[in-house]
């Protein structure tokens, strides 16, 4: 959770990997969505929903989910052999567990 209200990424029309690979897989249908609502700044409750159907629809939450995932993993496997102390391997293994935790 990154306590930023929701939408305001699809309200500014930042082009993030999410966006990018919602395109990838979306229908004609689902782009045309994207293209009229995608950086609108009065976007409304409905068209924030509308935008979210089509991220999910096309599996781009959970590609992106599990790139997360496994960036992470391979931060944490990095982390064991790095040279610094177990103190501050610590910290930073702690950081990134938070930084990538997921509410659903």
């Amino acid at each position: 959770m990154t306590g930023k209200p929701a939408g305001d990424d699809l309200r500014e029309g930042k082009r993030t990997a999410l966006v990018a690979m919602a395109l990838e897989g979306a229908t004609e249908q689902q782009r045309r969505v994207v293209d009229a609502l995608l950086g609108d700044p009065a976007l409304d409750d409905d068209g924030v929903e509308q935008l979210r159907e089509v991220l999910v629809d096309t599996r781009a939450v959970d590609r992106v989910e599990a790139l997360i995932e496994e960036r992470t993993a391979e931060s944490l496997a990095a982390l064991d052999k790095a040279p610094i102390t177990p103190e501050a391997a610590t910290a930073l293994a702690d950081l990134a567990t938070a930084a990538t935790a997921r509410a659903h």
